[in-house]
């Protein structure tokens, strides 16, 4: 499915790209699509970073469990 939605958002692009070529698209609906990609370029960067966070925090408590399991068995 995501393979589908990039070939179509190519797609889109090139008509677009073409139609600029021509004239045919005022700047603004350009300057509008690019405010609207980075908007969501930024909430998926914030998304990312908090799972990113999470996961480094899930890993931090998995080592901490590990380490206390490895001395707690040496010692046996």
């Amino acid at each position: 499915m995501l393979e589908f939605m990039k070939k179509i958002t190519e797609w889109v692009l090139q008509k677009e790209e073409e139609a600029a070529k021509d004239c045919r698209i005022p700047i603004e609906e350009i300057e509008k699509q690019i405010e609207v990609v980075k908007e969501k370029k930024s909430k998926l960067e914030e998304e990312c970073k908090k799972n990113i966070a999470e996961l480094d925090r899930l890993l931090g408590r998995l080592e901490s469990i590990k380490n206390i399991e490895t001395i707690k068995c040496a010692k046996k």
